[in-house]
């Protein structure tokens, strides 16, 4: 059985996914890559507003995001975890602070669904428990 296609947004968060995990195995700004390459992206203007809101909140409060992710993480050290699930978790976390019009439960589902398919066998698991606890630091409202 064939996985559905990605929505519109799905394809925009794997590209600030894609875009993210460039800048962290780089080690340059998230979003240097992202303004060269955006034209060639082919997204809607709704795609790229998305793009453009996640790698900038990130790239305005990583230290925030990086220390949400340590408390959430409990017992791992940043910089042991994946690349691909610390990007994972970037991205979903930016986009908690960054579109707070987003519903957490759809942020969080689709955070997971880019962990299956890009990071390791046990990553769509870490990413739900570590987002679960980020999610209920930042909008405790929605649980």
């Amino acid at each position: 059985m064939m996985a559905p296609a990605p929505t519109a947004r799905r394809r925009a968060r794997e590209v600030a996914f894609r875009f993210a995990y460039q800048a962290d195995v780089m080690a340059e700004p998230c979003d240097t890559a992202w303004r060269s390459a955006a034209e060639d992206e082919r997204l809607s203007r709704d795609q790229r507003a998305l793009v453009d809101d996640v790698l900038g909140v990130l790239r305005q409060r990583p230290a925030e995001i990086d220390d949400l992710i340590r408390s959430a993480a409990r017992h791992w050290e940043l910089d042991r975890l994946a690349a691909t699930d610390r990007s994972v978790l970037r991205i979903a976390i930016a986009e908690l602070i960054g579109r707070p019009g987003t519903p957490v439960r759809v942020v969080l589902d689709e955070a997971i669904e880019i962990a299956r398919r890009y990071g390791s066998e046990a990553s769509d698991r870490f990413v739900n428990g570590v987002l679960d606890h980020a999610a209920r630091t930042l909008r405790p409202g929605e649980f």
